[in-house]
């Protein structure tokens, strides 16, 4: 099963807008001889109203910063300094701290540079294959014995091979059609390729979700093959019919025209070449995953009972008709859950272009190393900015202040603390066009992690600083926007 737009959401932000901001009144306020003479908060042409200012002042923090107090400020934003001011910590709950990503399981290695990760899930399927295909086993070849359980295994390992090789196809063709892959992960039922983007015609769509279920069918046709001169009631007899029908199985479900399976990627890149609209695909391909779902939940049953499947129905008691009721709702739940999955992600990418750094921007000071936390605060809450970017005397970015590290530093103790000590040194990739919007910004942040980075107009002066947090509350927000 190929899936697409694999990136990853970020988490709902629970800030909360805190107390207007104030000065620290501990301490004689130390001298600020080294300020630079060009302190002014950096502004933009229009001051952002409606949607675009609300956007403004609900989003976090991640900043890149390129602020040249000497060069003109009128293309800095105006607008993100509502919501918690500068030093102050947000009143409410915490941010829970970033979990790192999840790496998917155990590493198998790294195919056409796309890892590829065996989910901790596969262990007990592989574990219940070998059980089930064992008892099978033992009504065929009952001399095997214990040993039966040894050939069940090698068979679940290369049923799941089989399923990555399904996998490989879609990763080619995605890197075919130059879509980047994030990994391949093997897991309770079958496996995903994880496809970071999506493909730009609905004729590579269709061509990509159709390679999965293709070679599985070929696999499928290999094994017939590989049958025919081997006597039947033998293990690789035995071995060989029952990965030829494991892969007929595999394409044939996959062909199901719903939502999340590749079946329901085909019917989505019909209906996108009929309408000329993905997003009327998607709902259609999502709503007949959901009616399979159903489908699935209550027909399963029904035909083990009936004795469709091969076993009469008064063999299909007990145990084996809780079993198949247990699998049945396990797979509608996995169609119905995948089939909301993407109407959600197809929400999302409706919304994507809203996203913009121009609009989500903090507006920054520009101050030297050493001046101290105190007075950049000062300046900072003076013009009504949430950012502050360090420079040098010839009013070259160098460093942004991390809010994080402001925030941590008691307010007694601001007077006599250098920002310097409170900054991360700007690298290219911290350095973001204003220009960006959607997808093209989630890369180029994902590209480079940082808390906070510098945004720059394409004539390079300075615009403002982008906070990766507040990034992550507009995507979030975009999310749950109805379509």
């Amino acid at each position: 099963m190929v899936e697409s737009g694999g990136n990853g959401q970020p988490r709902p932000d629970s800030e909360q807008p805190a107390k207007p901001p104030t000065t620290p009144t501990e301490g004689p306020p130390p001298p600020d001889t080294d300020a630079p003479a060009h302190d002014d908060a950096t502004r933009p042409d229009e001051t952002p109203t409606g949607e675009d200012a609300t956007r403004r002042a609900e989003t976090p923090a991640h900043s890149h910063g390129d602020l040249h107090p000497e060069r003109p400020h009128a293309h800095t934003p105006g607008g993100a300094a509502q919501g918690p001011a500068l030093g102050e910590a947000p009143k409410g709950k915490k941010r829970p701290p970033r979990a790192p990503e999840p790496r998917g399981g155990l590493l198998m290695g790294r195919p056409f540079g796309v890892p590829v990760y065996v989910a901790p899930s596969w262990f007990l399927v592989a574990a219940l294959i070998t059980w089930v295909f064992g008892g099978q086993l033992d009504r065929v070849l009952p001399e095997l014995g214990a040993a039966r359980y040894l050939v069940s295994l090698f068979f679940a390992v290369a049923f799941y091979a089989s399923v990555l090789i399904h996998e490989l196809a879609h990763t080619v063709a995605a890197l075919r059609f130059k879509l980047p892959v994030r990994r391949i992960q093997l897991q309770f039922f079958g496996g995903v390729s994880e496809i970071e983007k999506e493909a730009e015609t609905p004729g590579r769509e269709f061509w990509l979700a159709f390679v999965g279920p293709l070679l599985s069918l070929v696999l499928a046709g290999v094994f017939y093959l590989a049958m025919q001169p081997v006597e039947p009631g033998t293990v690789p007899g035995v071995l060989l019919a029952g990965l030829m029908i494991s892969n007929l199985i595999v394409a044939i479900f996959n062909l199901l025209p719903g939502l999340p399976l590749d079946g329901g990627r085909m019917l989505r890149a019909v209906v996108w070449k009929i309408t000329g609209k993905p997003m009327t695909g998607t709902i259609a391909a999502a709503w007949v995953g959901r009616a399979l779902a159903v489908s699935v939940l209550i027909g399963l049953p029904l035909l083990t009972q009936s004795g469709a499947l091969g076993d009469a129905a008064e063999d299909s008691v007990g145990m084996d008709t809780v079993m198949d009721a247990l699998l049945a709702a396990i797979l509608a739940a996995i169609i119905w859950t995948g089939a909301g999955n993407s109407l959600r992600m197809a929400r999302l990418r409706e919304h994507l272009p809203e996203l913009r750094a121009r609009n989500l921007t903090r507006r920054a000071v520009p101050v030297e190393s050493a001046t101290p936390l105190s007075e950049a605060l000062r300046r900072a809450n003076d013009a009504g900015a949430r950012a502050l970017v360090i420079v040098d005397a010839d009013g070259e970015p160098l460093s942004l202040v991390r809010e994080a590290a402001i925030v941590g530093v008691p307010e007694h103790r601001r007077p006599w603390v250098a920002v310097s000590g409170l900054a991360q040194d700007l690298t290219d990739g911290m350095r973001v066009s204003a220009e960006l919007a959607g997808e093209d910004l989630l890369d180029a942040l994902r590209a480079t992690p940082a808390t906070e980075y510098l945004v720059v107009e394409e004539t390079g002066a300075i615009y403002g600083v982008l906070s990766a947090a507040d990034v992550e509350r507009a995507f979030v927000k975009a999310m749950a926007r109805p379509s």
